[in-house]
């Protein structure tokens, strides 16, 4: 008799577990794929897949910064219209890369103004030019060169622009009221860096990029990262600009240091760490190995 019943109130509670385990699973893969999060007054960042998205949200539109991919792009304008009935006013790029540019796309129709950097914008036509993708594209309307400014409600925004890095093309877009600075990819915060030589990266202006960054803002300042290891870590402060532009720093002089001590570029390739440098991780070492031979032997 005790037998049958611990049989069947085990058998009971194996189903219990299971239909758990169903809806558990079920609101696992029925949960948001995305992340929103506001940083501070009405700017917040927007993160799925690709460089980091920031939005602000006033009383006389909606600025965004960034697109990601389109279906990521469409994700953000259905959770910012929940958030803000009214109209996108303008959409800024960073620079032309397919993870921040591509779902610009997405916004043709219902942004007013796009404004990116000028080499940006050549290198987002060219890059379209060359893939075939001239029809996918929503090129910005509005360019600048070393600055520029908008003003809407409240917020005071100033592109910054500080010459060859990442790209040829990398603005700095800083919301001034909030003090918020979305540097994208300038900043791989602990995550080996694409350098992208055929759009005119400069890893030693890089270094010098980042002197002026850090000059230019504060240390209230919040920076927001075009990607980080970490994916919770897209923001951070001057200090993580800092290891950043020690990374660089450290990846320039062990290059440089084994092309001297006649190691070839296959060679070098072959190395899986940087000396000195202990919290870069993840995947593609060898991308700023290889930019960096490229740079000091050019």
């Amino acid at each position: 008799m005790q037998r049958r019943i611990f049989l069947r109130n085990t058998s009971l509670a194996l189903g219990a577990l299971s239909l758990t385990n169903t809806r558990l699973l079920a609101q696992l893969f029925s949960a948001d794929p995305w992340k929103m999060k506001i940083l501070r007054n009405d700017v917040g960042i927007f993160t799925e897949k690709g460089g980091t998205i920031a939005y602000l949200l006033t009383k006389k539109g909606i600025v965004v910064v960034d697109a990601e991919f389109p279906e990521q792009s469409q994700h953000l304008i259905t959770e910012l219209k929940k958030l803000n009935d009214n109209p996108f006013q303008l959409l800024i790029n960073t620079h032309h890369h397919g993870d921040h540019t591509s779902g610009n796309i997405s916004f043709k129709g219902i942004v007013k103004e796009v404004a990116a950097h000028t080499n940006s914008l050549v290198n987002q036509q060219k890059v379209a030019v060359v893939q075939k993708t001239e029809d996918k594209q929503l090129y910005p309307n509005i360019t600048y060169n070393d600055s520029w400014q908008y003003k809407i409600a409240h917020e005071e925004i100033k592109t910054y622009y500080f010459g060859p890095a990442h790209t040829n093309g990398d603005g700095i877009i800083h919301f001034q009221h909030a003090n918020i600075a979305h540097v994208g990819d300038l900043m791989f915060n602990r995550r080996w860096a694409f350098i992208d030589r055929s759009a005119g990266a400069s890893i030693k202006n890089w270094i010098t990029v980042l002197d002026k960054t850090m000059g230019t803002f504060d240390n209230d300042t919040i920076f927001v990262f075009g990607h980080a290891f970490d994916p919770e870590k897209v923001t951070g402060t001057k200090d993580d600009l800092k290891a950043m532009q020690d990374y660089l720093s450290k990846l320039l002089d062990f290059v440089g240091k084994e092309i001297k001590d006649g190691k070839s570029k296959d060679d070098i390739l072959k190395e899986k760490s940087i000396p000195g440098v202990t919290e870069w991780q993840g995947d593609g070492i060898e991308r700023g190995l290889q930019a960096a031979y490229e740079e000091l032997t050019s």
